[in-house]
């Protein structure tokens, strides 16, 4: 056999493997039945100009929802200096426990929703090492004040840390070693509950994040937007979140994890109440809407929490009542 002919027959050997292992990865059983969950937002509700209450009990009692992530934003935490304001999420707290529903409860700097790290006005120019202290006397605020509550079930602690590319005007570089502290900080206020930490399913290796937490979540994002290309499809499969999972638990063990955040909603390029309907319909109608509800059944999650709650809500309200009775029959499916 020449040479030539030789390294053709590694390539295909590998590539062969390569395909085999791949396949092996992703077989995993489909979950029994999948556990919906979604993620609320205060401050997102009143950017829709809704009342965020209305909002939160429509989710509560309409849809019955049962599984919340919700987020302490240090913005909306301590709006002033050493000066905590906690009566929204003591709200959602509270009802949340009335009707039997869980808690995953989110601290930190870099939390869910754009600009991504919320920072408050009075500590935006802080020196970052004056800011770190000031981050972590406001976690120890949050943790103190609802660890007592049993429905909570795991902190969260920040957001996808280690998609570093996306926000960077807002968040800087990850300070890998501060968030460590922060994991051990919550730890050290509450040693009866795990700490979630989370990566992007589109662009994440997951591995730092996945041996950081005790438990692991992902997002999912199937319609994208790009400035150079704009509005384009995900071509990953299903598959691929089944083997990247695999491979996760293969080499550095079993743990639990979740499809964290599962997009529902339009990604646009302005604010949605300066969107005409025409465009976010566009980004977003209900074919897709089921298409992707359809799409992570397969990725073999047993617990997906949906990402778009106040949206639907918002269209309902602008009479485009399809999404939010969607949602209400996965919910009560």
């Amino acid at each position: 056999m020449s040479k030539k002919r030789k390294v053709v027959s590694i390539i295909i050997f590998i590539i062969i493997a390569l395909i085999s292992f791949y396949v092996y990865l992703s077989f995993r059983p489909a979950p029994d039945k999948i556990e919906y969950g979604v993620s609320f937002n205060t401050m997102y509700a009143r950017e829709l100009h809704l009342d965020w209450k209305e909002v939160y009990e429509e989710i509560l009692t309409d849809l019955e929802v049962r599984k919340f992530r919700l987020a302490a934003h240090w913005n909306m935490i301590e709006p002033e200096k050493d000066i905590y304001n906690f009566t929204e999420i003591d709200y959602q707290v509270r009802r949340a426990k009335e009707e039997g529903a869980t808690i995953i409860f989110g601290v930190g700097r870099r939390l869910p929703r754009w600009p991504e790290c919320h920072v408050p006005s009075w500590a935006i120019d802080l020196p970052w090492e004056d800011q770190k202290i000031e981050i972590k006397n406001y976690i120890k605020a949050v943790v103190d004040r609802y660890k007592d509550e049993d429905h909570i079930e795991m902190w969260q602690v920040e957001n996808e840390p280690y998609l570093t590319i996306f926000a960077r005007e807002h968040c800087g570089d990850l300070d890998e070693d501060f968030l460590q502290e922060e994991i051990d900080l919550v730890k050290s206020l509450d040693d009866t509950r795990e700490v979630l930490v989370t990566d992007s399913g589109n662009l994440g290796t997951w591995v730092k994040p996945y041996n950081k937490g005790d438990r692991f979540g992902t997002s999912i994002y199937v319609y994208l937007w790009n400035p150079d290309i704009g509005p384009f499809k995900s071509f990953l499969p299903p598959s691929f979140y089944r083997a990247k999972i695999s491979l996760m638990e293969l080499l550095f063990g079993e743990k639990e994890s979740y499809l964290i955040e599962l997009s529902l909603e339009p990604w646009l390029l302005q604010p949605v109440v300066e969107t005409a309907k025409s465009t976010q319909l566009e980004r977003m109608n209900i074919d897709k809407f089921k298409e992707i509800i359809s799409f992570a059944e397969k990725t073999g999650f047993e617990r997906q929490y949906l990402w778009g709650a106040e949206w639907w809500y918002f269209m309902k309200e602008h009479n485009y009542p399809d999404f939010w009775n969607e949602a209400k029959r996965i919910y009560k499916k």
